[in-house]
C-alpha cells in the first residue's frame, strides 16, 4: 500500500499544527493512555486508526469500492494554508474554494461517523451474518444517521474565520454540530482548519445552492469560546495542540500516563 493510500484523512489538516521551533513534528495527547508525545516529521504516525468508509450518496455508490471521500487534494491544501496564514487571496478561485470547503465537510462527516460505524460493526458481528452483510447493515445505519445532515450542509453558507486569538485543538473527530452539541443549541457547524482558523457553516435562505465562501478576520472567540471543550469531549484517540499547556490542562480526563514519548524540551508534565 502506498503512502497516499494509507494517509490519514486529516493529514492535510494536521500539517497546520506542526511544531517547527528547532524540531519539526506534532505535539499530541494519546487519549487511550493519557501520555504526551511528540511525533517527529510530517507524517502524523500517531494518527493511525482504521476508517470505515460509507458513501452517504446511497448504496449504488458503494460499487466504487472507495476507501474514503474523493477530495481534490491540491485545492484542499491551498485552502488550509490560506486559512492558516489569513490570506484569502491565496485560496484560489471562488469555485476552487467552494469545492475545498465541501471537501472539508465530507472529511469532517467521514471522521464524525467512525465511532458509530465501529459500534454498529461490533453489534452486527454478534449476529450470524457474512462480512458483506455486516458492511451493508452498518452502511444503512450510517446513512440513516448522517445522510440528512449532509443534505442540509450542502445548502449552508460557509465562512472562514481566521486570526482567532486563542489556538484551537484538533482531534480525530473535529466536526462539531453546534445545533446538537451546544447548550443552548447554536445554529451552525464547524471544523478547525488550523490553530487559528475555523470553518463555520450556517443555514442559508437559498434552496438550490450555497453562496460563495466568506472570509472574516476576528479578534475574539465570541460564540466559538467553547470549541476546545467540545473537541475534548468527543476525542477518543488523540488530541493535537500547539502548546504543551493546552494538552496538560486536559490530561487528567484520561488515564494517568506511564511515560511520555520523547516530548520536546520544556514539556511540562503533571
Amino acid at each position: 500500500m502506498t503512502e497516499h493510500e494509507s494517509q490519514h484523512p486529516l493529514r492535510p489538516f494536521l500539517r497546520n499544527w506542526l511544531w517547527e521551533h528547532g524540531r519539526i513534528g506534532t505535539r499530541y495527547l494519546d487519549c487511550t493512555t493519557g501520555a504526551l508525545g511528540f511525533d517527529e516529521g510530517k507524517k502524523a504516525r500517531f494518527a493511525a486508526e482504521k476508517h470505515l468508509y460509507v458513501s452517504l450518496d446511497g448504496p449504488t455508490d458503494d460499487k466504487a469500492h472507495r476507501t474514503g471521500p474523493a477530495v481534490h487534494e491540491a485545492g484542499l491544501a491551498r485552502l488550509l494554508r490560506a486559512a492558516q496564514l489569513g490570506r484569502p487571496e491565496d485560496a484560489g478561485s471562488a469555485a476552487d474554494v467552494q469545492r475545498a470547503v465541501q471537501d472539508c465537510i465530507e472529511l469532517g462527516l467521514y471522521c464524525a461517523y467512525q465511532a458509530d460505524a465501529q459500534k454498529a460493526w461490533a453489534r452486527y458481528a454478534l449476529e450470524p451474518l457474512f462480512e458483506d452483510e455486516i458492511r451493508a447493515a452498518v452502511a444503512s445505519d450510517i446513512r440513516r444517521m448522517y445522510a440528512g445532515t449532509r443534505e442540509q450542509l450542502a445548502l449552508y453558507d460557509f465562512t472562514v474565520f481566521h486570526g482567532l486569538p486563542e489556538p484551537l485543538l484538533l482531534s480525530e473527530s473535529p466536526f462539531i454540530d453546534w445545533r446538537v452539541r451546544a447548550r443552548p443549541p447554536k445554529p451552525f457547524v464547524s471544523i478547525p482548519l488550523g490553530p487559528y482558523s475555523l470553518l463555520v457553516g450556517a443555514p442559508s435562505n437559498k434552496t438550490s445552492r450555497a453562496g460563495p465562501v466568506a472570509w472574516k478576520s476576528v479578534v475574539s472567540m465570541g460564540p466559538f469560546k467553547d470549541h476546545n471543550p467540545h473537541i475534548v469531549e468527543r476525542a477518543r484517540l488523540w488530541l493535537v495542540a500547539t502548546t504543551d499547556d493546552q494538552l496538560v490542562a486536559v490530561q487528567s480526563r484520561y488515564a494517568r500516563p506511564t511515560e511520555s514519548v520523547d516530548p520536546p524540551a520544556g514539556t511540562k508534565l503533571e
